[in-house]
C-alpha cells in the first residue's frame, strides 16, 4: 500500500481502520486523494467504526509546511476534536477549529493527515486553539506522548497544493 511516506515517516504502521471522510459537493477522501483547497475549505462529515461507550479524538494536520522538502513549520494543526463519544462529532470538545487546505503557491502538493485516537476516559485538553501560532509547529508526536495515544485507531489523508479560487475574479488587466 502506497501511504506517500505517511508510514514509516509518520506513523510507524498503517492503522487498522479507515475514518470515511467526505467533504461537501460529494468529494470523498480515499487514502491520497487529490483534492484541491477550494474543494475542501468546508469540514467533512468523518465517520469510523466506533464502540458507543468509548471516546476519540479526531486530528488533522498538515506534515508539509511550508513544503515537504523543507517542513520547518510542521505540523499545521488544522482540526482538533476531543472527548468524541463514539463518532457523534457534536458531543466533542472542538479544540481547534476546522481550517481547509491552504498550501502555499508553489510548494507542491501537501498531505492533509486525519488521525482517530480511542480512549476509555475523558481527556483534559486545556482550552481553545484560536491563533494561527498555536497550530504551527504543532508535534503530532508530543501530541500524542503527552495524551497516551499511542495507538491510531482509524486514519486517512488527502493531498493539495495551490491552486486559484475559482470564485474569486481575475485580477488581471488588458490593456490597449
Amino acid at each position: 500500500m502506497d501511504t506517500d511516506d505517511i508510514v514509516p515517516s509518520i506513523l510507524p504502521e498503517v492503522p487498522p481502520t479507515k475514518i470515511a471522510i467526505t467533504y461537501p459537493n460529494n468529494k470523498p477522501v480515499d487514502l491520497g486523494t487529490a483534492l484541491t483547497p477550494h474543494e475542501v475549505r468546508l469540514s467533512p462529515e468523518v465517520q469510523w467504526e466506533a464502540d458507543p461507550q468509548k471516546y476519540y479524538t479526531l486530528y488533522m494536520f498538515d506534515p508539509d509546511a511550508p513544503s515537504r522538502s523543507c517542513p520547518i513549520a510542521a505540523d499545521v494543526n488544522h482540526w482538533l476534536v476531543g472527548n468524541i463519544k463514539g463518532c457523534d462529532l457534536s458531543t466533542g470538545d472542538v479544540i481547534a477549529e476546522y481550517r481547509g487546505a491552504g498550501p502555499p503557491r508553489g510548494t507542491g502538493p501537501h498531505r492533509y493527515v486525519f488521525l482517530v485516537f480511542e480512549h476509555e476516559d475523558r481527556v483534559s485538553f486545556g482550552g481553545q486553539m484560536t491563533g494561527m501560532m498555536q497550530r504551527l509547529r504543532f508535534s503530532t508526536k508530543k501530541f500524542r506522548e503527552k495524551y497516551k495515544f499511542e495507538k491510531v485507531f482509524a486514519w486517512n489523508y488527502f493531498k493539495a497544493q495551490w491552486s486559484r479560487d475559482p470564485n474569486q475574479e481575475s485580477k488581471m488587466c488588458v490593456c490597449m
